[in-house]
């Protein structure tokens, strides 16, 4: 391949085409989530300070869709194409659980997966034909299935990965979350504007679990009724712990029983839990190096003290 494009000036332009279009697809969408976040920041200042209005539409908080990728989906579907995945409602989880929580962040995610499908066994074919070497027909059906594979895998390889950060994140951050809740509802703060106040000052520390608990205030100001917003906070972390402590909030607000200590219980045991994961980590990582001593370390000892030996030895038959 590096002959190829080394010989081939046209096969070179169109590998220098594809490099220009990856870093132009990976600088829009490192631009936007920074647009996005910069966005995010000015609405959570703006809570509970300003007293801004928000649009309503049917009960909950609506965001505008207005990104190019939107557009883009929106424009294939018109021209015939379904973009609604056959598990609409596990994606739409999915999406949620990994940060995307835009209305068209499906349709954008199977978009991808059918562009990719075509796009890396069509780019594979294209740069065979371009070259000077003849590939047999097994080979180009054997390179296309498997680029067509991993087209339509990696997207969710990508989402997986994501998830799994985001809620690595909300876990090590929620024990400090559930610590300023308690003191902000000691010193006198409703629920409510417990949950406003920690999403402010977690802005810069821990920027999801702001997230969530913004829009969570957000819905109860919009109106929601506190059990469906809390079990909704539960269902966009995707985190169980959360999920827990929604499910603590709402028994504590119909059974009447003190919020505060609630918080405090399940704070301790957050932090309990975050520790014996930090303990557990610790007691692996022996086993983990023992690994590349093994490989690299054991052999090259081996030889080492083996040398001088086997010296001797070729010097006595030889």
């Amino acid at each position: 391949m590096i002959d190829l494009l080394s010989m081939n000036p046209l096969a070179r332009s169109l590998a220098l085409l594809l490099l220009f279009l990856v870093c132009t697809f990976g600088f829009s969408r490192l631009l936007g989530m920074i647009l996005a976040r910069a966005d995010l920041r000015r609405q959570i200042k703006g809570i509970g300070t300003q007293g801004r209005e928000y649009q309503v539409e049917a009960g909950s908080i609506q965001t505008r869709d207005e990104s190019a990728w939107a557009q883009l989906a929106q424009a294939i579907e018109k021209a015939g194409l379904n973009l609604v995945d056959t598990k609409g409602d596990k994606l739409r989880q999915r999406m949620i659980a990994a940060g995307f929580r835009e209305p068209s962040a499906p349709k954008i995610f199977t978009m991808i997966r059918l562009g990719l499908v075509f796009i890396l066994p069509g780019s594979f074919l294209l740069l065979t034909a371009l070259g000077n070497e003849e590939t047999s027909f097994l080979k180009l059906y054997a390179f296309s299935c498997l680029l067509a594979v991993m087209g339509l895998y990696l997207p969710n390889l990508f989402v997986q990965a994501r998830i799994d950060r985001r809620k690595e994140a909300i876990e090590l951050g929620f024990p400090d979350c559930l610590d300023l809740m308690l003191v902000c509802v000691e010193a006198g703060l409703g629920l409510e504007a417990a949950m406003n106040r920690v999403g402010r000052e977690m802005m810069r520390s821990h920027p999801q679990i702001a997230e969530l608990l913004s829009t969570t205030t957000l819905q109860m100001r919009a109106g929601a009724p506190r059990d469906e917003a809390l079990r909704a906070l539960g269902v966009m972390s995707g985190v169980d712990h959360v999920r827990t402590f929604s499910a603590l909030l709402i028994q504590s607000d119909k059974m009447g029983t003190s919020l505060g200590e609630s918080l405090r219980v399940y704070s301790a045991e957050m932090r309990e839990k975050r520790r014996m994961r930090a303990e557990e980590k610790a007691h692996r990582l022996p086993v983990l190096i023992s690994i590349p001593l093994v490989v690299f370390m054991l052999p090259t000892m081996i030889s080492v003290l083996m040398l001088p030996g086997v010296v001797r030895i070729a010097k006595s038959f030889f």
